[in-house]
């Protein structure tokens, strides 16, 4: 649409945000027209009629057809001043452009600031420097010490008859088993029985070769040989009676039955076998362990960062998830030599006399002392309010009111069960309530 009125300037536009137009045509009545911003320029879309007031301060002076999404140059008189869009448009010529309204930012409320009305009712305390020694807590399992593992070897194969304890039974060194009933013993009884019948012949022989050689009747080579066949006889009687007796069985009490005893004092901690099943001598798998859990194993994960920080023979404290308020000593044995490719750690051993209530597999918590030292912060225990897994601690802030500040926290002093290290949140020196609890209560209601 070209334009043929010389008093209104013709302005091309390229850019900007849309507009709405009202655009005057006697032949078609008046039109309602949005001015839309493309790629290639404005497009102006017929948006039905309308009353013929202008929008956004922009005027068309000559009556224009206007066609939905025609590409035009526009003949425009500016009689008011262009409107804010997201990018400004071009100045007209004689009129500069203007700048857009400043943004009102509108703030949050803190969260975690609260008002009271008498501040003066919660005492405050200053936080306080307290050296101590680095920390590396890890977590680990329980496991046997692996030398303190006895199998019980059956020294007999044989059918399993009877079974006289189970897995996880405490068993004293020397209490029976399980019963077996073995061929092998009936071998042991027929040989045993065998070689008592030669050694009898044996002896007889010899004694007749004595009586006949004192005579004269037969050669010294001759006496000499019955002495030996008597001797090697009288072996033959004690490896039988002695195999019996492996076997757990009297040579004089015929007993086709094999007992199997436990071999040291100390807690079933496998069994592989059943009633009515077989069992091979000599042979795995064995028929039970039994470990002695007096002392146990714990074995942690270090990352290979922290590795630095536990030497050989350090003291570690123990402490279980079950009963989270004993602490045990403990002493590393070992530091592992290959390391996880995976996860980047390295397996620690630490020795612990069991007092009965470690069970294998617990999950443990154990912290290493480094050798450096350290100023950790220290508050009154009562300062720390703890809520959802989290602890926090009130500090004063203007204007009768207190913020609330995530804190790390510590043990509890060991001298003085009143005072609590606080490893990160807050410095020394910084004022906190001493009772959390309470402040948190009148703020709740």
């Amino acid at each position: 649409m070209n334009e043929r009125n010389s008093a209104s300037r013709t302005v091309v536009i390229g850019r900007a945000a849309g507009c709405d137009l009202l655009v005057n045509d006697p032949s078609i009545s008046t039109r309602h027209c949005r001015l839309t911003a493309t790629p290639q320029g404005f497009v102006l879309e017929d948006l039905g009629s309308t009353n013929g007031t202008y929008v956004n301060g922009v005027r068309v002076v000559r009556p224009t057809l206007v066609q939905r999404h025609d590409r035009i140059t526009l003949g425009l008189q500016c009689n008011m001043p262009w409107p804010v869009w997201a990018s400004s448009p071009p100045a007209l010529p004689g009129r500069p452009a203007q700048a857009p309204p400043a943004a009102q930012v509108v703030p949050f409320p803190d969260a975690a600031l609260f008002s009271v009305e008498h501040p003066d009712q919660f005492p405050l305390a200053a936080a306080e420097k307290h050296p101590t020694t680095s920390e590396l807590v890890v977590t680990g399992t329980i496991a046997p010490d692996v030398s303190r593992n006895v199998p019980v070897v059956s020294l007999a194969s044989g059918r399993v008859m009877a079974i006289h304890t189970r897995l996880g039974d405490t068993v004293q060194k020397g209490q029976l088993l399980m019963t077996i009933r073995s061929d092998d013993v009936s071998g042991g009884y027929s040989n045993y029985k065998m070689a008592v019948a030669d050694e009898i012949l044996a002896r007889n022989q010899y004694e007749r070769a004595k009586d006949l050689y004192a005579h004269g009747a037969i050669a010294l080579n001759d006496l000499e040989v019955a002495k030996d066949v008597e001797d090697k006889a009288k072996v033959a009687v004690d490896t039988a009676a002695e195999h019996l007796r492996l076997l757990g069985n009297d040579p004089d009490k015929m007993n086709f039955m094999v007992d199997i005893i436990a071999p040291v004092s100390g807690v079933v901690t496998d069994q592989e076998v059943t009633t009515g099943s077989l069992v091979q001598a000599y042979n795995t798998p064995y028929p039970f362990t039994i470990s002695d859990l007096s002392l146990t194993w714990i074995v942690c994960d270090v990352y290979e960062n922290d590795l630095a920080s536990v030497r050989l023979g350090d003291t570690a404290d123990i402490s279980l998830n079950a009963y989270p308020d004993r602490i045990f000593k403990g002493r590393v044995s070992n530091i592992g030599a290959i390391l996880d490719p995976n996860i980047r750690t390295a397996k620690i051993r630490i020795e612990v006399p069991n007092p009965g209530i470690m069970r294998l597999g617990m999950f443990v918590k154990a912290t290493f002392h480094g050798q450096t030292k350290e100023m950790h912060t220290i508050v009154p225990a009562s300062a720390v309010l703890h809520m959802h897994d989290r602890d926090f601690v009130f500090v004063p802030a203007p204007g009768n009111k207190f913020r609330r500040v995530e804190v790390v926290s510590g043990d509890l002093l060991t001298d003085n069960l009143n005072l609590q290290e606080i490893k990160s949140g807050i410095e020394p020196g910084q004022q906190v309530v001493t009772n959390a609890l309470v402040l948190d209560h009148v703020l709740g209601q």
